[in-house]
């Protein structure tokens, strides 16, 4: 377990400016059109806690809660909805933005895993298609708004003629019954030029967090739980302006922090 010891009052102006901080970051993430979201476990006080993370192009805010229900993202939120939202297929993280893509990185991996149970006819040809949009979406600054269009409208044509397949085998079939239920929101990165095929940029911010409880085994207090959310936040935020967590975290202590 990771030992944090609350500081004397006198000693408490960092943590004051970092959850100053963690307020304006919050304020800079709610004037995004895009937000991306992902959650992984963690421990505080013995008990399973979840670590949420929420991203723009100019902000990350994570958050630490004790439960992963959708209204920790609504009490973040306050309300906003933005015109896109990436996540997973969580059943808390849906229909909080205007548009909701799926992360096609996470749809793959099931993909493979019917490919893996023995399908051979439904799920490679599934496969080849998403890798294909994933493939269109890395040209989209390359391409014209009426190209971009044709390509959406062919790749939801193209899933339309799979998922009319004669599937036999039963891993093709649980897979054909996931594709029907989220095929809405497959390609929105093929109509929305600010938003990823995956969640990828989510994964890669929350990843320090999972090695951080791995190695810790999580935290002793809830205000240590806090204190590296906050953390989390400001480095992710300050990286993103090109700085380092080393300058983030100086410029945090000297109370300069600040979020362009």
């Amino acid at each position: 377990f990771l030992m944090i010891r609350r500081p004397p009052r006198s000693t408490l102006f960092p943590y004051t400016t970092l959850f100053r901080s963690t307020r304006a970051i919050t304020d800079k993430l709610l004037t995004a059109r895009v937000i991306a979201s992902d959650e992984t476990t963690t421990r505080t006080n013995g008990i399973i806690h979840l670590q949420w993370v929420f991203l723009s192009k100019e902000a990350v805010l994570q958050r630490i809660a004790p439960r992963r229900a959708r209204s920790v993202a609504e009490e973040v939120l306050g309300g906003h909805q933005p015109d896109g939202w990436i996540s997973d297929r969580y059943a808390g993280q849906q229909e909080l933005g205007k548009e909701h893509q799926v992360c096609l990185a996470h749809v793959l991996r099931d993909v493979q895993y019917a490919i893996d149970c023995g399908d051979r006819a439904f799920a490679p040809k599934v496969r080849d298609h998403l890798r294909w949009a994933i493939r269109i979406g890395k040209r989209r600054s390359s391409l014209k708004d009426t190209t971009l269009a044709a390509y959406c409208a062919k790749a939801d044509t193209v899933l339309t003629r799979l998922i009319r397949m004669p599937i036999a085998h039963p891993a093709g079939r649980i897979l054909l019954k996931q594709i029907k239920a989220w095929r809405g929101k497959f390609f929105v990165f093929l109509t929305n030029r600010d938003v990823p095929a995956t969640n990828n940029i989510s994964e890669r911010e929350i990843r320090p967090s999972v090695v951080f409880r791995k190695v810790t085994n999580g935290f002793r207090s809830d205000w240590g739980a806090q204190i590296h959310a906050g953390y989390r936040s400001v480095t992710g935020t300050a990286r993103l302006q090109g700085k380092s967590a080393l300058q983030a975290v100086r410029e945090l202590v000297e109370g300069r922090f600040a979020i362009a």
